[in-house]
């Protein structure tokens, strides 16, 4: 996959790049994750919204223009898709980051996402030593295959891309609203 110059070249631009705009965007501190899980900042969930639906479009726009010859869609392991959200949730929960957040953070000079990082190296260690076991039993358990809703409802990939950039907008005035009404009460408005 990385086996030219350029293409190796593209992703380190594209990771510090993304680094940056993570570190611009604030959500390499720990109190802007923290404040995202008690409902106060909603930094993280916005950030998120926009690099999925950014996302989403640029794979697709590439893929149609010839720029990525293929897709290639992971299978819908939904057994082991659950069981690493809940390892995930609980690490970025008790850690305050999650890899991403972490690893500009530690670039920032954050000692403690540092530790977070040899937590990452260790967890992938233990899922490389595990992943023997698991692949006959848990990640098979409710394995769909190479699936996406286009393929299923046999509609363009791009009507569910307006369809969650529309839901992610509607979101965002949602969270607008609600941060205005705290705000309201807090007698900052």
């Amino acid at each position: 996959m990385f086996d030219t110059y350029p293409m190796i070249v593209g992703g380190v631009l594209t990771g510090l790049v993304f680094g940056f705009l993570l570190q611009k965007a604030h959500v390499t501190r720990y109190s802007v994750i923290l404040g995202q899980f008690l409902f106060t900042d909603f930094t993280v969930l916005k950030v998120m919204l926009t690099a999925i639906v950014t996302g989403g479009i640029g794979i697709y726009a590439m893929y149609g223009i010839g720029w990525i010859p293929h897709l290639q869609i992971k299978t819908a392991a939904m057994a082991a898709v659950t069981l690493g959200g809940l390892i995930f949730g609980v690490g970025m929960a008790l850690l305050g980051y999650c890899p991403g957040t972490d690893v500009a953070a530690a670039g920032e000079g954050s000692r403690h996402a540092l530790y977070g990082f040899l937590g990452m190296v260790v967890g992938a260690a233990l899922y490389s030593e595990t992943m023997p076991y698991f692949k006959d039993t848990l990640l098979k358990a409710f394995d769909y295959g190479k699936i996406s809703f286009a393929d299923v409802t046999h509609l363009s990939p791009w009507i569910f891309i307006a369809g969650l950039a529309m839901l992610s907008a509607g979101i965002f005035l949602l969270i607008e609203r609600w941060e205005k009404r705290v705000q309201f009460r807090r007698g900052i408005a």
